[in-house]
């Protein structure tokens, strides 16, 4: 699934609004029972509703057979809110899954941003043997590891963290300023690194990476991409992380 694809909405597509459906009054009859309400659900002590989220499953190519994008989605969806609770903070975001995976849309998409009880229910494990690889890179996001030639790699949480944020953007260049804004987030100026740190941290990443050091390519001048070799497997498992924000 392409993240610049869902981002880049053509100018001449039209932002459509949702609007809010008043329902027609009801018509009371002598006759009628009155209606039951339904017992609210417990909620856990201690606990009160800050929010909820809205799982939306639909693809590029059915969001686009619908003549929309899932950018123009997002639009509508938060123009509909902005009219009815002009205070509601939103926050919206891609979920990934490998191409040709299976399942219906929305549950991959719960899957993908760990909601609870879907991840609750799902019960597939990793074979045994896969901790033993034959050869090359293995990323493996949902387990937080790398593999190289079938040994774990002694890689740190920021070192991970680095070449996660280059794998789940395959192929596109990432400024450095982008790597210190997104990766040091709520970071003090004391705190976050400057730019040429950054290139410090991909020289140690490269090193552990070993022969496959040129899977993380410098762009001159601008900043880094990480590009799949035949002898790279990236494993996403259920959580993996979504790369990019509308």
């Amino acid at each position: 699934m392409s993240t610049t694809a869902l981002l880049d909405r053509p100018a001449t597509t039209p932002v459509r609004h949702l609007r809010a459906v008043n329902h027609p009054a009801r018509v009371e009859t002598p006759s009628a029972p009155e209606p039951v309400q339904p017992a609210s659900r417990a909620l856990p002590a201690g606990t009160a509703p800050r929010g909820f989220a809205l799982y939306v499953g639909i693809d590029e190519a059915k969001a686009a057979a619908n003549g929309v994008s899932l950018g123009v989605l997002v639009d509508a969806l938060r123009r509909t809110l902005a009219e009815l609770a002009p205070t509601a903070e939103t926050y919206a975001t891609v979920a990934l899954a490998p191409v040709g995976s299976g399942g219906r849309d929305v549950d991959v998409v719960r899957l993908a941003l760990h909601e609870p009880s879907a991840i609750a229910r799902t019960k597939q494990e990793e074979p045994e043997d896969e901790e033993h690889a034959a050869g090359g890179v293995v990323v493996d996001i949902s387990r937080k590891r790398v593999l190289i030639d079938g040994e774990s790699a002694a890689f740190t949480f920021k070192e991970f963290e680095l070449l996660q944020y280059l794998v789940l953007r395959e192929g596109r260049t990432i400024e450095r300023t982008e790597l210190v804004t997104s990766l040091w987030q709520g970071a003090t100026d004391d705190d976050a690194p400057g730019e040429r740190t950054i290139d410090v941290h991909v020289r140690r990443l490269r090193a552990k990476l070993g022969r496959y050091e040129d899977i993380v390519r410098t762009v001159r001048g601008v900043g880094y991409r990480f590009d799949r070799h035949a002898d790279v497997v990236i494993r996403y498992g259920h959580g993996t992380p979504s790369p990019d924000r509308f």
